[in-house]
């Protein structure tokens, strides 16, 4: 359940498609509902899980191991992240060292990984066919990374948290009646001023879309509740069709490379939720 005071974290990434300014419309979406277990298989940068206070355990994944890993050192030993963390400086030099460098311990490694987001391109993620990450410089006047009472509220947060790397369809080995799945997936489909279609249209196929929706079914047979943010787009309304409610919200596009490509995007939000 939702505290009556909800308590929020920021979170510690500046994620690509990011669900930050959709807290407030999930917060309103549960009212006093009841939550069993929270689920986020698209975990990213969980926005969503930080930005509520659901009283509930949590089961977060993603399948970008990376990003888990840093989670978990985050949650075991924010004190350590932070000592690694506080030594980079947002320069050029600064980054494509910190690219090119291989750390060795755990939190090394999981600061790096949020130094790289906070200043590479608009906060994406992408790796090269060797594995490595080869997202640009992001030239970013305004440098905000997590503070140490940052990382120490996001541990706090994340001892309720199971974190696990696997693809989305692996978060229903854990799903039962009462329990709330946040799905975030990449968007496959073009839309208005959707600028990172073409950055996710290898990560996530439209045939992921058809496994999704398939998920999506199996959670309602269960008894479970389920938000589903997509791209505003016919095949995905007639996709996500299952009798509940779709709603559309909007939001100022910050990923197309060109400032001139950027606007407000329509997107859909499906859920099943009771009205209140």
């Amino acid at each position: 359940m939702v505290g009556e005071k909800p308590v929020t974290v920021r979170p510690l990434l500046r994620w690509a498609g990011g669900k930050r300014w959709l807290v407030p419309t999930v917060a309103r979406l549960l009212g006093d509902t009841e939550v069993q277990n929270y689920h986020e298989p698209f975990a990213g940068g969980a926005s969503v899980f930080f930005g509520l206070n659901i009283n509930a355990k949590a089961y977060l994944s993603d399948l970008n191991t990376a990003l888990i890993d840093t989670y978990r050192q985050v949650r075991e030993a924010p004190e350590d992240v932070w000592r690694f963390l506080r030594s980079y400086r947002n320069t050029e030099e600064a980054y494509y060292a910190a690219r090119s460098g291989r750390p060795r311990l755990p939190a090394s490694k999981a600061a790096r990984f949020i130094f790289l987001n906070h200043t590479s391109f608009n906060g994406i993620y992408r790796v090269n066919l060797e594995g490595k990450y080869n997202v640009p410089y992001g030239y970013r006047d305004h440098y905000n990374i997590p503070l140490l009472q940052d990382l120490k509220a996001a541990s706090k947060r994340l001892e309720r948290a199971t974190l696990t790397a696997g693809d989305f369809e692996t978060a229903l080995d854990n799903v039962g009646p009462g329990d709330l799945v946040f799905l975030d997936p990449p968007y496959t489909v073009a839309h208005n001023f959707n600028g990172f279609v073409r950055y996710n249209d290898k990560l996530f196929r439209f045939a992921d879309q058809y496994r999704l929706s398939d998920m999506v079914d199996t959670l309602r047979e269960r008894g479970a509740y389920y938000i589903l943010t997509n791209a505003a787009h016919q095949s995905i309304a007639e996709l996500f069709e299952k009798g509940d409610r779709r709603i559309e919200t909007s939001r100022r596009s910050a990923v197309a490379g060109k400032k001139s490509s950027r606007g407000r995007a329509t997107e859909y939000l499906f859920t099943n939720l009771p009205e209140s």
